[in-house]
Formats: structure tokens, C-alpha cells, sequence
């Protein structure tokens, strides 16, 4: 199957997904895989083909986000142990008021997400969440959404994150990175007030399962919360595991920026991975245990941990395998050989696009060099010639890059079991939220288009 029929076939099979998880109560990993196993066959994919298909989307998430995910578990789990969390929380406050915590977590993602995946972010910060959520009272959901929104915002707008520099080398602005990252940001203001607006809004609707009165936890204060650790961490002993990853991604991308070479340079690249960033991170978080007293605790942390991610390492699995099942087919070669029919959309071209590749595989980085690629040649047909009008051309792309997340998009899967929300609440915060941020940033895109 090719061309339209496959998109056709593509839509019933999100939707077919979507019910089977919300409706049927189908467990995701097992309605993930099945639909992806379904389309792979309508997609004309060789029958000796599709294990393999299946094995390489199957183990390729495992690869790029497997480790990374316990690792970031295990630090948040010594943070909430030690009394770390909390301690940032008390930081956090002091910076912005305790009237703000929901803008607080959202500005915190923006900025870990520049150097850090939005994927790792999410584990990293969560335990600042929860403790935030503890220490003002504020709605669970809220602070999820608004957390997802600030990560996801700068992952698709600023470099160093590796999306927008391909797709700024890609077009040609590769020397004016400067430039791109000065639109990133302005582009992120429409995005980062309408994501704290429907954050503030759905959480009066949604419950997470930790706010729910019917769960049988007794909810206490964040006095007696904090009574039971006694002393807390210092700031610095509680920042440690957070900040030195994150200034070893970014000191990385310094430096792949900067094209440095020789032993230095390929020292701090080792460092910058996000595997090693957070082995170093998790380094401190075990000294920060040990510091704590609590060193007994190491093991049973360890396990706890493995047990808490396991369900979100296979969701996210089988989501992979569905992103590979699309890239294999024939939907996006179509896509390509169609793209003159939405040349008259001006800057909404490359937005659109992009938004299409988001969709069908999942990967909001994939849909932005797939989407540059596309769109590189077009540019004087478009209408693009200068530096500035090419950089907007990188931020629709991003904004596309965003809308929407839903169950192929391993993201989501984070945001949704990290947040302790259910698919179908997921659908309604995250997969809605990403709409309305991307539509926002859209919007800013669009009206800057007019003026430069």
C-alpha cells in the first residue's frame, strides 16, 4: 500500500490505537505493538522484513533513551530519599514566590531543556515537581503539563539541542546559530504563556492517581514532610546531581559547536553524552545518599527503581516500534513527492509538514531533519532568501516538531507514567497541550514572518 490509502490507513490505525487504550482498557504495550504489527502489513512491508522492522524500533529506543531513563529514575528517587527535592523546592520558591510554582517548574524545563532531550529533562526535574506540588498544594496535572511544556518548547527551538542545529545547518544558517537561538527564545513566549494558561485550566478538570482522595494515601504537609528528614541537604549537595549533567551536556555541545578536537575536547564529549552526563550524576546522587546516612537504603533504591521504570521502558519500546514501522513504509517518500501541492502556504508549509512527520513517527527530532531536508531545496521557491527569514523557517519547523505528542512519541509515555496519569489523561494534558503550544508558537511565527 502506498500513497493516500496509506495515509488513510495511518489515521484508522491512531485512532484504532487510541480506543483500544482508552476504551477497551488494552494494555499499551500490547495495543502499540499490535497496531504497529497490523500497519506494517497494509504498508506492503515484506513479511520476512517485519520482524527485523520490529526488532530495530524495538532496541533502538532501548539505545538512545533505555539507560538514560533509569539512570535519571535512580537520582530522582535519592533526591525524594535524601530530602534533596525538597530542598530545591525551598530554593525554587525563594526565587519566584510561592504564588508561582506552575511557572516556576515551566521556566525550569525551558532551561534544563536546552543542553538535555526534554525526555531526560522530565525524569530529572520530576522530583522537583512533586516536591513542588507537596510544598504549595497546587494541582498535580498543572505542574506535569507546565514541567512537559517548558521542556518540549526549547528542545524544538534552541540549540544546542541537536534538532534545531541540523535543521539550521540543513537550511544554510548554520554560521548564524546566534541568530537562531536569539528567534528560540523569543519564539518561545507565545508557547510558554498559552502552555501555562491550559496547564492552569486542565488541572482544575484532571486528577493524577497521587491526587485522587480515593487512593488511600495520607497526604501530608511539606512541614511534616520535611520534619522526617531532619536536617536537609545544602543547596550545592542537592543541585549536584541536577547541574553537573546538565553543564556536562552543555559543555559538550560547546564544544561540537565550536568543532573542537583532541583530547580535551573528546574528554568533554564522552562527559556530554547523556548516558555518561548522568552516570556522573548518578555518581553524586550515591555520595549524596551516603552522605545523608542512609547508605543502607542503596540497594532497595536501585531495585525500586528498576521496578518503577520497567512498564515505562516497554510502553516506550513498543512506541519505537511503531515510529519505525511508519519510517519504513512509504508515507513519508509520499509526503516528499507531494510537498509543491503546499507550496502556497508560505511559512505554514514547513510548520505543517513537519507537524504531519511528528504525528505518524513520533520523533520530534526526526521530524525536523526530515522536515529540513524537504524543505532546504524549496526555499527561494518559498519565498526565503535572508538569514532572518531562513531562521523562521527552522522555528515553524520546531513548532511543528511539537504538534502533536501522543502514544508513538516515547514523551509522551515519560510525561504520562512519570505524571501518574492514565493514557486516556494523557490524550487530554500532553497530546492537547502540545497542540496548543505548537499552534501558539505558530501564531508568534507567523505575525515576526510579517515584520522581518
Amino acid at each position: 500500500m502506498t500513497g493516500l490509502p496509506l495515509i488513510i490507513a495511518f489515521i484508522i490505525a491512531i485512532v484504532a490505537m487510541i480506543l483500544l487504550i482508552s476504551k477497551l482498557k488494552v494494555h499499551p504495550f500490547l495495543a502499540i505493538m499490535g497496531i504497529s504489527l497490523v500497519l506494517a502489513i497494509l504498508a506492503g512491508i515484506p513479511l520476512t522484513q517485519i520482524p527485523g522492522v520490529i526488532g530495530s524500533g524495538f532496541s533502538g529506543t532501548f539505545t538512545s533513551i533505555g539507560i538514560v531513563i533509569i539512570l535519571g529514575a535512580f537520582i530522582g528517587s535519592v533526591l525524594e530519599k535524601t530530602g534533596a527535592a525538597l530542598k530545591l523546592a525551598d530554593m525554587v520558591i525563594r526565587l519566584v514566590g510561592e504564588k508561582n510554582p506552575q511557572l516556576a517548574i515551566e521556566l525550569m524545563g525551558w532551561v534544563v531543556s536546552i543542553p538535555v532531550f526534554c525526555d531526560s529533562g522530565f525524569v530529572i526535574l520530576n522530583p522537583i515537581r512533586k516536591a513542588l506540588v507537596k510544598r504549595t498544594g497546587v494541582s498535580s496535572v498543572a505542574m506535569t503539563v507546565c514541567l512537559s511544556c517548558g521542556l518540549y518548547i526549547a528542545h524544538v527551538f534552541i540549540p544546542p539541542t541537536p534538532g534545531p542545529i541540523a535543521a539550521a545547518q540543513t537550511l544554510g544558517v548554520g554560521d548564524s546559530l546566534l541568530l537562531v537561538i536569539g528567534l528560540g527564545v523569543l519564539c518561545s513566549i507565545f508557547p510558554l504563556i498559552a502552555g501555562l494558561i491550559y496547564a492552569k485550566a486542565i488541572g482544575k478538570k484532571i486528577k493524577s492517581a497521587d491526587e485522587k482522595a480515593d487512593n488511600g494515601e495520607v497526604v501530608k504537609t511539606y512541614e511534616e514532610l520535611k520534619a522526617e528528614y531532619g536536617q536537609l541537604p545544602s543547596g550545592l549537595n542537592a543541585l549536584a546531581p541536577l547541574i553537573v549533567p546538565i553543564l556536562l551536556m552543555g559543555t559538550s555541545s560547546v564544544v561540537a559547536m565550536a568543532k573542537g578536537t583532541g583530547a580535551i575536547a573528546d574528554f568533554f564529549t564522552f562527559l556530554g553524552t547523556p548516558i555518561m552526563a548522568l552516570a556522573v550524576g548518578t555518581v553524586l546522587a550515591i555520595v549524596q545518599l551516603f552522605l545523608a546516612g542512609k547508605k543502607e537504603h542503596f540497594y532497595n533504591l536501585t531495585n525500586e527503581t528498576l521496578k518503577t521504570v520497567g512498564p515505562i521502558l516497554f510502553v516506550t519500546a513498543a512506541g519505537g516500534v511503531l515510529g519505525k514501522v511508519i519510517s519504513s513504509s512509504d508515507m513519508v517518500n509520499f509526503i516528499k513527492e507531494n510537498a509543491t501541492v503546499l507550496q502556497t502556504m508560505g511559512i505554514f508549509f514547513p510548520f505543517l509538514l513537519s507537524a504531519i512527520l511528528k504525528s505518524a513517527q513520533g520523533s520530534s527530532t526526526v521530524a525536523i531533519t526530515t522536515t529540513a531536508g524537504i524543505v532546504a531545496p524549496l526555499l527561494p521557491v518559498l519565498g526565503f532568501a535572508t538569514p532572518v527569514e531562513i531562521s523562521l523557517v527552522v522555528m515553524a519547523i520546531g513548532a511543528g516538531a511539537m504538534t502533536v505528542s501522543h502514544a508513538n512519541d516515547s514523551y509522551f509515555w515519560v510525561v504520562t507514567n512519570f505524571g501518574e496519569m492514565k493514557p486516556e489523561e494523557g490524550y487530554k494534558t500532553q497530546t492537547l497541550m502540545t497542540l496548543v503550544i505548537g499552534i501558539a508558537a505558530m501564531v508568534e511565527i507567523f505575525i515576526l514572518s510579517l515584520i522581518f
